[in-house]
């Protein structure tokens, strides 16, 4: 039976929500148990064997270290899994498509599955960001400062928001926490002039696409719904549920298909910004094993080589002929990074130098798998040097001929395929962390998506149309390696589909949701910056 509430002086209309409270019985705990422990099992002897393979040895306060960032890692994919799913079966919940825990078993697998099959594109997109400095030394007492203030920061924020019902993204906590890092670290070395921060450029990339997707998100849900009320007019779509009856059958696959959607799209692009956590973690703890990727063929080097050769032509015609010894020449490199300049010739110089460098050493040993541990810190850092100083290079590409860009690009792309991988058994673990996530602790992002933003009951087509529009714009943003907030775009378009449908929006949960948006990036910058001071006190103490 509906009922009417009077809130701050708006009529609510409301049905008897669905039931949430029905759980899994002893069988799925066990299942849920048992899976958890099998991915953490699974991830240890993983490390075991990577390391075993190419003869790397872990101390065990290395181990020990490792095993508690990895842990904290995952835990953030677990929060991350109930605090922003919880948005996708929202809508199959409130309009009775799906039990409670169906749906939620159902957005996990394909959670899952989104994880399974992503690129990898977001992750690199989201380390991009750190500082280069840290980058460059991250099995540093820095480095491990760095990762256990932005992971510790953002988990923070995510539990807090989820304890007072709050759908906030756990993209914009995660790339605070990096900001925050970031600025901390410049404020350390040399203050706001200093060299060793953020990368802006990158991060003003980033940030459009958190901003403009929520915008998107809402107009996208109030147009949909304003078409399919024109060319689909079956009135079910657009009235209450009656009760706990199903909706038609028809109706009923869209929505589950739509919230299946969302959940392999989520999977697809937040899943990644874990794997890129834990590679950091990995690259510093045992670099030998992870710092290169050590998966690559024998048979690929062969296009390294020549990629190389028709970079390194490209760098000398622009060099003027003039050589520079490869210290000198990484410094230079380094410092162009993080002045954001190329310095004309003498850049192009250093490019040509460390480039030759690397050929001549990969070429020695025959394949990156074939690096001996003593040499792979050094050549990893000569990648990451190349690779950003290139991109640097040509983002004026007017200054480029087309052959010397397709030439750089081309060296680009094998450079990256050197030190930008995900392992098997990384995705695994995170696919588990974020589909078993999404199983726990939704309920109360779920009532605020179903009950609390419009002021009237979520119909087919506004559910429809709302997560149409979120899984649409998260796979397009996962398309150009863009991290998004599901959270945001799906809240957004439930918003845009209540005022189409004319349902209108609650003020207090609007004004506190935006409220909890804006806070979100200085509130966790300011967190992880400071956590990343007081553990960098500790590793000094400590002769870290």
């Amino acid at each position: 039976m509906a009922t009417t509430a009077f809130t701050g002086g708006e009529s609510v209309s409301r049905l008897r929500g669905p039931r949430l409270d029905d759980g899994f019985g002893l069988p799925g705990r066990v299942a849920f148990a048992t899976a958890l422990l099998g991915g953490l099992i699974y991830a240890g002897l993983s490390i075991a064997a990577d390391t075993a393979s190419v003869g790397e040895s872990v101390a065990t306060g290395t181990l020990i270290f490792l095993g508690l960032a990895l842990l904290i890692a995952l835990g953030f994919e677990f929060v991350n899994g109930f605090h922003d799913t919880a948005n996708a079966v929202a809508t199959v919940i409130y309009t009775r498509s799906m039990s409670a825990p169906v749906a939620v078993v159902w957005s996990g697998v394909f959670n899952f599955l989104g994880v399974m099959f992503s690129t990898g594109a977001v992750a690199y997109s989201i380390i991009a960001l750190l500082p280069v400095d840290l980058l460059l030394n991250i099995g540093s007492g820095a480095g491990f400062a760095m990762i256990f203030a932005l992971l510790l920061a953002a988990i923070g924020w995510n539990l807090a928001t989820w304890y007072v019902g709050l759908p906030n993204s756990s993209s914009h906590a995660l790339i605070g926490s990096i900001l925050g890092v970031g600025l901390m670290n410049q404020l350390l070395t040399g203050g706001l002039s200093g060299t060793a921060g953020v990368d802006w450029g990158q991060a003003r990339k980033v940030l459009t696409g958190l901003l403009v997707a929520p915008v998107i998100g809402f107009v996208g849900a109030f147009v949909l719904l304003q078409v399919m009320k024109r060319i689909a007019r079956n009135p079910k779509l657009y009235r209450e549920p009656q009760g706990d009856k199903p909706p038609p059958a028809g109706i009923r696959a869209l929505l589950i298909g739509t919230c299946t959607a969302v959940s392999f799209a989520h999977g697809g692009n937040d899943g990644q910004k874990g794997m890129g956590l834990i590679m950091l973690i990995l690259i510093g703890c045992a670099p030998t094993a992870y710092a290169l990727n050590r998966t690559a063929s024998p048979s690929e080097t062969p296009a390294f080589l020549q990629a190389s050769a028709a970079a390194e032509s490209v760098f000398e015609r622009r060099a003027g002929g003039s050589a520079m010894p490869m210290p000198q020449a990484r410094e230079t490199l380094a410092a162009a990074l993080r002045a954001r300049r190329i310095e004309g010739a003498r850049t192009y110089a250093a490019l040509d130098s460390v480039a030759g460098g690397v050929r001549e050493q990969i070429a020695a040993r025959g394949s990156l798998a074939d690096i001996p541990a003593s040499e792979t810190p050094g050549l990893r850092n000569d990648l990451y040097l190349l690779t950003d100083t290139a991109k640097l290079a040509t983002a004026d590409q007017a200054a480029f001929a087309a052959p010397e860009l397709a030439a750089i690009d081309a060296y680009s792309k094998q450079l990256q395929g050197g030190t930008r991988f995900i392992p098997d058994w990384v995705k695994l673990a995170v696919a588990l962390a974020l589909g078993l996530g999404t199983m726990v602790g939704w309920k109360r992002i779920v009532v605020t998506v179903g009950e609390k933003i419009g002021k009237t009951h979520m119909t087919y087509g506004m559910g429809a149309s709302a997560e149409l529009m979120a899984a649409a714009t998260i796979l397009l943003a996962e398309r150009f390696g863009l991290p998004v907030s599901t959270t945001h775009i799906l809240s957004s378009g439930v918003a845009g589909a209540s005022v189409a449908n004319g349902a209108g929006l609650q003020a207090r949960t609007i004004r506190n949701m935006a409220l909890a948006w804006v806070l979100t990036l200085p509130a966790v910058m300011t967190l992880a910056g400071g956590l990343y001071w007081l553990f960098l006190q500790g590793v000094r103490a400590f002769g870290g």
